[in-house]
C-alpha cells in the first residue's frame, strides 16, 4: 500500500536530475550560447532533452482551443465552465463570430454533448473530436477531474455516480435538442443513463453516438478484455488499488494511479515507444524540429495519466468485464434495473474501427440488438476501415471518413418534431 509514496519520495529524487537535464538541452542549442558552437553539442542537447522528458512530470494539457475555421474564416472559440462537481466539469466551448457592430453566439446548430472517458488519459485527448465538431455544433464535453485532486471528504466516485453524473448533465443541457457522442468506455453509462431516464418517461437525448464501447465484451474479446476476466476482482483490489499520498489535496484517497496505468499503456507496445524516443532524438540531432515537435505534442498528451476512483475502477471490472451486466440486463444503477429496451425515442449510431484492439469489433455494435425498442430505420453502423481505436474519433480518418458521416446522422434528427417523453412503463416483477 505503500508504492504510491514509493513513487513520489523517487519522483523527489529524480526532481534534481530533470531540472539539469531541462537547463542542459537550452544550453547546448541555445543560438548564441558558447556551449552550442562546442563539437557534438547536438547531441548532448538532444540527449539532454531526451532524459528530460523521460523523467519530468506530465500535467494535465490544456484544450487549446481559440478559434475554428469554418468555409475559410476562423471564428473565436470560448472554454467556459457550465457545471464544477467534484470528479467532473461539464465544458461548454462557444463559437463567435462577428456580427455587425457586437459579437454573437452563432445560432442554430445543434447541441453535442462529447462524453470523454474516464479511463486514464485526460479529456484532452479529444481535442481534435471536440474542434471538428465545433464546425456545426454547440459543443460540451465532460472534463474528468484527477481524482488525487478531490479532497477525501468529498466521498467516493463509483460507477453509478458516473451514471447519474451523465444523467445531471444531459438535464442541464436539454435532452430534447441534445446529441451525446460518447467515445470508449463511457458507451456503457451513457447507455444506462438514458435507459434509466427513459423509464422514468424522462425526454431522451434525438440521438446517441456510440464509439469503440464495450457494451458487450463477449464480443471479438481482445487483451485488454482478456486481462479483466483472468484476474478475479480482489486480485485487482490489492495489487492495483492504492492510496493517494499526503503531498496531494486527495490524501488517503483510494485510487488506481496514473503512473501504474502508464506503465501499463507502455508495456503493450515497448517496441513502438522505444523506436519512438530514438527517433525523436535522431530528428533533435539533425535539426528536424518539425517531427520533434509532433512527438512532443504526441507525448505530452500521452504520458498525462490521472488517477481513477477505486470504486469506479472495481464496478467498472466487474459490471462491463467480467459479469457483463449490462448486454445480459441484469445491472441494477442505485436500485433501478436498467433496460435497454425501454429506449425508443433516440436514434443510435454504432461506429468501431477494423483494427481496433482495444474493443473489439461487435462490442459496439451490441447495441443495436440490445436496444430492441429504436426502430430499425432510426438505427445504423458504421466499420471504419483501417481505423485502430484511436483513428475513429481522432486525426485524418475521424475528419475526413467519420465525421462527415457523424454530421449527417445528427442532421437527420435535428430537424425532427420535439419529442414527448415515453410513458413511464409498467413495473415488471423479477423472477
Amino acid at each position: 500500500m505503500f508504492l504510491y509514496q514509493l513513487h513520489e519520495t523517487g519522483r523527489s529524487w529524480m526532481a534534481p536530475l530533470t531540472y539539469w537535464a531541462e537547463a542542459n538541452a537550452k544550453a547546448f542549442s541555445a543560438a548564441g550560447s558558447w556551449l552550442s558552437a562546442l563539437p557534438g553539442a547536438e547531441r548532448v542537447s538532444a540527449a539532454s532533452e531526451l532524459l528530460y522528458r523521460i523523467g519530468k512530470d506530465y500535467e494535465k494539457p490544456a484544450f487549446d482551443i481559440h478559434s475554428v475555421e469554418i468555409d475559410g474564416n476562423a471564428y473565436p472559440v470560448v472554454e467556459k465552465v457550465v457545471l464544477d462537481e467534484p470528479f467532473c466539469r461539464l465544458l461548454r466551448f462557444k463559437r463567435y463570430t462577428d456580427d455587425a457592430e457586437s459579437i454573437t453566439e452563432l445560432k442554430g446548430q445543434q447541441p453535442v454533448l462529447v462524453v470523454a472517458p474516464l479511463s486514464g488519459h485526460h479529456a484532452t485527448l479529444l481535442r481534435d473530436t471536440v474542434r471538428t465538431l465545433l464546425r456545426d455544433h454547440k459543443v460540451y464535453i465532460t472534463d474528468w477531474v484527477d481524482a488525487r485532486m478531490v479532497p477525501n471528504e468529498r466521498g467516493g466516485f463509483s460507477l453509478d455516480d458516473y451514471v447519474a453524473c451523465i444523467e445531471r448533465f444531459i438535464r442541464e443541457i436539454g435532452a430534447e435538442d441534445l446529441h451525446v457522442v460518447s467515445v470508449c468506455q463511457p458507451t456503457v453509462p451513457v447507455l444506462a443513463a438514458v435507459a434509466l431516464m427513459a423509464a422514468r418517461g424522462e425526454a431522451t437525448p434525438r440521438s446517441l453516438v456510440l464509439m469503440g464501447g464495450p457494451i458487450d465484451t463477449r464480443e471479438s474479446p481482445t487483451a485488454v478484455n482478456n486481462l479483466a476476466t483472468q484476474k478475479p476482482l480482489w486480485w485487482f483490489e490489492q495489487n492495483v488499488i492504492h492510496q493517494v499520498p499526503a503531498n496531494y489535496p486527495g490524501s488517503g484517497r483510494r485510487v488506481y494511479p496514473g503512473f501504474l496505468q502508464h506503465t501499463g499503456f507502455m508495456a503493450m507496445n515497448p517496441e513502438r515507444h522505444f523506436l519512438s524516443h530514438w527517433d525523436f532524438y535522431q530528428d533533435l540531432v539533425k535539426g528536424d524540429m518539425e517531427d520533434a515537435e509532433s512527438h512532443r505534442r504526441f507525448y505530452d498528451e500521452y504520458n498525462a495519466v490521472l488517477d481513477m476512483p477505486a470504486e469506479y475502477y472495481l464496478d467498472t471490472i466487474r459490471v462491463v468485464f467480467q459479469e457483463f451486466l449490462l448486454p445480459r440486463g441484469l445491472w441494477d444503477v442505485a436500485g433501478e434495473r436498467v433496460r435497454l429496451e425501454t429506449i425508443a425515442d433516440t436514434a443510435i449510431l454504432t461506429i468501431e474501427g477494423e483494427l481496433d484492439d482495444i474493443s473489439g469489433q461487435g462490442q459496439t455494435r451490441a447495441a443495436h440488438k440490445l436496444c430492441t425498442g429504436v426502430p430499425p430505420r432510426d438505427q445504423a453502423h458504421i466499420t471504419v476501415e483501417g481505423a485502430g481505436h484511436y483513428g475513429i474519433f481522432s486525426g485524418r480518418r475521424w475528419r475526413t471518413q467519420v465525421y462527415p458521416q457523424v454530421r449527417d446522422f445528427i442532421a437527420r434528427y435535428a430537424a425532427a418534431p420535439a419529442k414527448t417523453p415515453a410513458k413511464k412503463p409498467k413495473r415488471r416483477t423479477r423472477a
